[in-house]
């Protein structure tokens, strides 16, 4: 198509083959077999880390060969061999990278990150969990998905660096009051309790004996707002 012309709308010449003769798509399905070989060729270099729980450096590394393999699958003018290359280059990037961190225990924890206490003796610790990218709610799914229904149940919880929560809990013996999870009780939380007893506060789960129409902030992180506790 002359580039002089004026687009036509519904010119399927354009939209399915454009300027190329039909046999090009010979050439795109051997670019397309080829670029696949190198992925699996690249996953077979990196002992398939690539494919378990992705960290932040993990996920970069899909992305840029997912980048370069897709460009020469269909782009006549981009070369297999500078595919190569870039493929060639990262690979060897990422294996010096994962010797260095294996070695070195703070190129680790860039790359990879590190595990991060956000629970302990049923209580949120806010100062780790507030430098962490994680909200309160996504916080509570992960636990309510792990059969925990109040705080007072968890005696350790961990953010991984794949962003997965480990939980460890009390014994059932050991299980104490806390903030209940659940959505419609979270709902309810209020400032000025109408009953006296024991309440938990809403932001890390700090359980006090509060007295009847009093606003009282938690002693543990100031917030305002307070849950009935579950009992243990």
């Amino acid at each position: 198509m002359n580039e002089q012309e004026p687009v036509r709308a519904f010119d399927w010449q354009r939209i399915l083959i454009h300027d190329f003769p039909w046999i090009y798509l010979g050439e795109v399905a051997l670019r397309t077999v080829v670029m696949f070989l190198i992925i699996l060729f690249a996953l077979k270099i990196s002992a398939k880390r690539e494919v378990k729980q992705l960290s932040v450096f993990e996920l970069v590394l899909v992305i840029g060969l997912g980048s370069a393999a897709g460009d020469p699958m269909f782009y006549h003018d981009v070369p297999l061999t500078s595919a190569l290359v870039v493929f060639v280059v990262v690979m060897t990037c990422y294996k010096i990278a994962t010797r260095l961190s294996d070695k070195n225990k703070a190129v680790r924890e860039a790359l990879a990150g590190k595990p991060v206490y956000v629970i302990e003796d049923g209580c949120i610790l806010v100062q780790n969990f507030d430098d962490e990218d994680l909200g309160l709610d996504e916080l509570f799914s992960e636990l309510r998905l792990a059969g925990i229904s109040q705080l007072g149940q968890v005696k350790t919880a961990i953010l991984e660096p794949s962003g997965e929560v480990s939980v460890f809990r009390y014994e059932p013996n050991g299980v104490r009051p806390g903030l209940p999870i659940f959505p419609r009780q979270l709902d309810a939380a209020t400032e000025t309790v109408t009953e006296p007893g024991r309440y938990a506060c809403a932001k890390c789960g700090k359980v006090t004996d509060l007295e009847a129409d009093r606003a009282t902030p938690c002693r543990e992180c100031d917030h305002h707002l307070w849950v009935k506790a579950a009992d243990g």
